[in-house]
């Protein structure tokens, strides 16, 4: 009987260990898939002016800011995977956008990023100015991080910024769709992508951190004692 309820248990574990694994892919990649029919749609029409790139400014802040966090105060590292996958993910709707703003654009003044022109920000001529800005701005978060690493307010903080850059995600898009009296050109998935994400996100963290109804870890653990044998 014994034996029987030690090889139930170890099918309970290997189970819950299966359904991780699941919940952790879901998570890395699942809030990066909400913008892959948008980027379709931008490639097939040759058209930007239904997606906002500001989204893709307050995204990469975010998950930076975020990878920067898990310095300070380390938390599960699907989470981590997942801020890099978005990060990769921003930066390719970004080279698309620009590609094709360059191809279809009529005037032939330029906008860079050094040119620290602030009526022009985020609006730049060339890939290479938003690559140069996100360095930029990793450069100055590591130097803070490294130099207040120790400090509890400066870490918190960094999460708490995180937050809200993902809590605001949706007001760039809207501001474009009030300004182009329309929401041509931008896909539902991408429309609803955030709150997807954060619904992912809780679900991720209920999975891997809740007990399961039979009072075994989501996360299984080694079970330290062999189970001890029934008195008669």
């Amino acid at each position: 009987m014994d034996i029987e309820v030690g090889i139930q248990e170890e099918d309970m574990e290997g189970s819950w260990t299966l359904l991780s694994w699941l919940a952790s892919c879901v998570m890395v990649f699942g809030g990066s898939l909400p913008y892959v029919p948008q980027y379709q749609e931008i490639q097939r029409s040759s058209i930007t002016e239904g997606f906002s790139t500001c989204v893709c400014l307050l995204l990469l802040i975010a998950n930076i800011l975020r990878i920067f966090f898990w310095i300070g105060k380390q938390f599960e590292l699907t989470l981590l995977l997942q801020s890099v996958v978005m990060i990769i993910t921003m930066l390719a709707m970004l080279h698309l956008c620009c590609n094709i703003q360059h191809t279809n654009r009529v005037s032939t003044k330029q906008r860079h990023f050094t040119d620290l022109d602030l009526r022009y920000f985020w609006s730049w001529s060339a890939f290479e100015d938003y690559l140069l800005f996100c360095f930029a701005f990793t450069v100055l978060c590591a130097f803070l991080t490294l130099l207040l690493l120790d400090s509890v307010l400066f870490v918190e903080g960094l999460g708490s910024l995180a937050m809200l850059f993902d809590a605001i995600l949706g007001v760039p898009q809207l501001l474009q769709n009030f300004h182009n009296h329309s929401t041509r050109g931008m896909r539902s998935g991408a429309k609803h992508g955030n709150a997807d994400a954060l619904s992912r996100r809780e679900t991720y963290i209920a999975l891997t951190t809740s007990p399961s109804p039979t009072g075994l870890s989501v996360l299984p653990q080694r079970r330290q004692h062999s189970p001890e044998p029934r008195r008669r």
